[in-house]
């Protein structure tokens, strides 16, 4: 498949996700705002902290492995942002604006995806009966950024599968 092909399809994929984020009068995407906000990074402190001081088994071990995995994570994703330098739908599209005003200017790889499929891996590695609610969530996460109009498709997986390749890494390392 040529990159051309794959830019057409990221493209097509882009519209398919965005005809629903208009829906609800803005209520639909408010609700996005919401879910693409769980991804800031706040929770995942709460989070961490949280079982750090009241899980005496695993709780430590996480707090570390998580900390670790974001050290590894932060650098590879601003190294690939500065690498591939992809526009935004907004920048890349005609009569195109994202729902919310990015951080940056570029949009490969997802940076909410990938720290939210980082914490997925690791909470189903040390909290396996939570698999299910974290990779959803994280899951949710990356389709926000989508509908928010601020990553392509692929923006997303790769920053899906970034996200879950530093955790397993950290795992490797730590645990």
């Amino acid at each position: 498949m040529t990159l051309q092909r794959i830019t057409q399809l990221d493209t097509a994929l882009f519209y398919w996700f965005n005809q629903y984020s208009t829906l609800g009068n803005g209520r639909v995407i408010n609700a996005i705002r919401v879910v693409s906000k769980t991804g800031d990074g706040h929770l995942y402190i709460f989070f961490g902290s949280l079982l750090f001081w009241l899980d005496n088994s695993h709780g430590v071990l996480f707090f570390y492995t998580t900390l670790m995995a974001y050290a590894l994570e932060l650098p590879m994703y601003i190294i690939l942002k500065r690498y591939f330098k992809r526009k935004r739908p907004s920048a890349r599209l005609i009569n195109f604006d994202a729902h919310i005003i990015p951080s940056d200017r570029f949009s490969l790889p997802s940076g909410h995806t990938a720290a939210a499929f980082l914490m997925a891996t690791i909470v189903c590695s040390f909290y396996p009966t939570f698999s299910l609610i974290a990779f959803s969530w994280a899951s949710l996460v990356g389709l926000s950024r989508i509908l928010l109009g601020v990553h392509f498709p692929s923006d997303v997986v790769i920053g899906a599968i970034l996200g879950a390749g530093i955790a397993s890494i950290s795992m490797r390392i730590l645990v």
